[in-house]
């Protein structure tokens, strides 16, 4: 391809401040239409940062279900176009068979959560239930929180861009994924996950936006058992957690968290100096 889009771009401004102007420099985030295409045909078309796609590109592969496994792709090509960015994938001839039985049930392009689905049916598809015995400390999940920041390096510059997290308790890392869209931060962060091979059932994921349906949704079929974040969850994300067997915290904040289902994965107090 030519020369990568860069994720980030410094433009002149002139700010008014506290009653004086001033010309100022403001780093903003960079959005592009990247098209998901398999055997060269455009299955959804979405805007993201031009950053980590081939993580995305995988990730929303697991996520709709067009394939099971990474390896599942067999050629993959970043294409840079005149309207944008293309992912270009080959598939096994088994997930072809998938793909084509997904393309049925979908219109027209995905643009974010879950539009360009023709029913209600298929918005209300069940999650798969999520079976791990994690149990961790409420603290181990705060301090893992706490780190977070420092890790966004995009957001740092632009103030302005969401990110998703997999924390593994018996790992010292954090893998971090950022992206103007929160859907696509999370399919970012399961393509990352999946292709570096983390036992996804034996982690958490975390969040900086609200948590919708369809998060709960990805987070199901990554397999992951734990979901933070720092902000609300709607009323149908708790319901699809419980159902899914998702430990839900969430209104994450320096000083604690909210936990709405499935707190038995969180240790507590003495408990967790045993544990």
């Amino acid at each position: 391809m030519s020369e990568p889009l860069p994720p980030l771009k410094r433009l002149p401004t002139v700010a008014w401040r506290g009653g004086a102007q001033a010309r100022s420099v403001r780093a903003l985030p960079e959005e592009v239409a990247v098209a998901l295409t398999y055997e060269r045909a455009t299955f959804a078309v979405m805007m993201a940062s031009p950053e980590d796609l081939e993580d995305f590109a995988i990730g929303f592969s697991l996520a709709e279900g067009i394939i099971t496994r990474p390896d599942e792709i067999t050629d993959f090509q970043i294409v840079q176009v005149e309207a944008g960015i293309e992912c270009r994938m080959a598939l096994t001839p088994q997930r072809r068979t998938a793909l084509a039985d997904r393309r049925r049930r979908i219109t027209g392009p995905v643009g974010c959560g879950l539009c360009g689905l023709d029913s209600l049916q298929e918005a209300a598809r069940p999650s798969p239930v999520v079976q791990s015995a994690l149990r961790l400390s409420a603290q181990a999940i705060a301090d893992a929180a706490a780190r977070l920041p420092r890790l966004q390096r995009l957001n740092q510059e632009t103030k302005a861009v969401h990110a998703a997290a997999f924390f593994n308790p018996s790992k010292p890392d954090i893998l971090l994924r950022e992206d103007i869209g929160r859907h696509n931060a999370l399919d970012k962060l399961a393509g990352a996950v999946a292709r570096r091979g983390d036992s996804s059932a034996n982690g958490v994921v975390f969040l900086t936006s609200r948590v919708s349906l369809d998060l709960i949704q990805k987070t199901a079929a990554l397999g992951v058992p734990v979901l933070v974040a720092i902000s609300v969850p709607t009323a149908r994300a708790v319901r699809e957690a419980e159902a899914a067997g998702i430990t839900l915290l969430a209104v994450a904040r320096d000083d604690g968290f909210e936990i709405f289902t499935h707190p038995q994965r969180v240790i507590f107090g003495a408990e967790s100096d045993v544990a």
